[in-house]
C-alpha cells in the first residue's frame, strides 16, 4: 500500500488535500502532517493517519521520514502572514529545504515531491511583457511572501534528481477560508468595500478543484515542471460583491477608497508595527497587491499535461462557499 504525506494538513488547503487523496484511491494510505498544537477540527475521517512534524528539527525529520518511507510528499505547509519578514524565508524556504534533505536517499520508494507555491512568486501581469503571467516570464514578486516562495522554488530546482512538481495557485477560496471570508462579513453588514478606484482583472481557483488537480498530478508521470493554477476565467474585483450580495440576499452600499489614502494608512501601520513587533494586516506590501490591476496567468500547461478542466467558476464556487459559511454559523 502506497503512502502520501500532506504537510500543513490542518489548514484550509491542506484539509481539502487530505480529503481529495482519501477519495482518490482506497488503497492509498493518507498521512496528515501536523504540529502537536495543530487543530484537527477538519481532519475527522478515521482513515487519516497523523504524522507530527517539526521542520526545525532536522535529525528528527530524517528519522521519522526514514521510518515511514512515503511514496509521495505534498508540501503544503507554509507561512502567509508574519510579524517579521525574515520568518517568511525561514519557514517557506529554509524549512522546505530541511524537508527535502530529510527525504530518504537512494530509495525506489519515493516517487514525487509536490510543492504548493503561489502566483505571488511571480507577481502580477502588470510587471510582465504580455497580458498574462507565463512560465517563461522573469519573476517579479511584489511582497516578501512572494519572494520567499520564489526562493523556495529556486532552491528546489537545484536538487537535480528530485522528482518535484511546483504549483502556483492564484487566489484560493472555498469553505474554511478566512481571508476572502472577511469581505463577506462586511458585506453582510450592508457595506461593499473596495480599495482603489480602478477595476482589477482577478483570477481564482476553488479549493476542491485545486485539490483534485494535485491528486492527478501526484499520480502522473510528470516531474520537474512548474504550473500556474486558476480556473481559466477572468473576473472583476466587483464580482465578489455581485455574487456575495446575490447569495447573501443583501443590499450593500459600494464604497471605493483611493489607494493613495490606503497607502498612507499602510505606511503608518507599518511604522507602528515596527515599534510593537507585530505587523498589521493592512501594510505597504498588502497595498501593492491591491494596487495591481492584472492577475491573469497562463494555465495551458495544466490542460496539456493533466487535462485540467475546473468544475467550479467563481459564481458556483461562491454559492457553495457562502452556503457553508451560513451552515457553520460563520455568516
Amino acid at each position: 500500500m502506497k503512502k502520501v504525506l500532506i504537510t500543513g494538513a490542518s489548514g484550509f488547503v491542506g484539509s481539502f488535500l487530505v480529503e481529495a487523496f482519501l477519495a482518490a484511491d482506497p488503497d492509498l494510505k493518507v498521512y496528515a502532517g501536523v504540529r502537536k498544537t495543530s487543530s484537527r477540527k477538519f481532519l475527522t475521517d478515521d482513515r487519516i493517519h497523523f504524522f507530527e512534524m517539526d521542520f526545525s528539527n532536522q535529525k528528527k525529520l530524517e528519522k521519522d521520514l526514514g521510518e515511514q518511507e512515503f511514496n509521495y510528499v505534498i508540501h503544503n505547509a507554509g507561512l502567509t502572514k508574519a510579524d517579521r519578514k525574515k520568518d517568511f524565508f525561514l519557514v517557506n524556504r529554509d524549512y522546505t529545504e530541511n524537508l527535502i534533505k530529510a527525504l530518504p536517499k537512494e530509495t525506489e520508494t519515493f516517487e514525487k515531491f509536490i510543492f504548493i507555491s503561489s502566483m505571488a512568486a511571480y507577481g502580477p501581469a502588470d510587471n510582465m511583457p504580455g497580458d498574462l503571467v507565463k512560465e517563461s516570464d522573469t519573476p517579479r514578486p511584489i511582497d516578501t511572501y512572494g519572494e520567499s516562495k520564489l526562493a523556495a522554488e529556486s532552491m528546489i530546482k537545484t536538487y537535480k534528481k528530485l522528482p518535484y512538481l511546483i504549483f502556483r495557485p492564484t487566489a484560493v477560496y472555498g469553505p474554511r477560508e478566512k481571508d476572502i471570508y472577511t469581505f463577506f462579513t462586511i458585506l453582510k453588514k450592508g457595506v461593499e468595500p473596495y480599495i482603489g478606484l480602478k477595476e482589477q482583472e482577478l483570477t481564482f481557483i476553488y479549493v476542491k478543484d485545486l485539490a483534485k488537480l494535485i491528486v492527478t498530478a501526484t499520480l502522473s508521470e510528470h516531474t520537474q515542471k512548474s504550473y500556474f493554477v486558476a480556473d481559466d476565467q477572468v473576473y472583476s474585483n466587483y464580482d465578489l460583491g455581485k455574487y456575495g450580495k446575490a447569495y447573501l440576499k443583501k443590499k450593500a452600499l459600494k464604497i471605493k477608497v483611493p489607494t493613495t489614502l490606503v497607502r498612507g494608512i499602510g505606511y503608518f501601520n507599518e511604522a507602528v508595527g515596527r515599534l510593537t513587533g507585530k505587523m498589521p494586516i493592512l501594510n505597504l506590501e498588502k497595498v501593492k497587491f491591491l494596487e495591481s490591476l492584472n492577475w491573469k496567468c497562463d494555465i495551458r500547461p495544466l490542460k496539456t499535461d493533466f487535462n485540467f478542466t475546473p468544475t467550479y467558476n467563481l459564481s458556483t464556487g461562491l454559492k457553495e462557499t457562502i452556503a457553508w459559511y451560513q451552515e457553520e454559523g460563520w455568516l
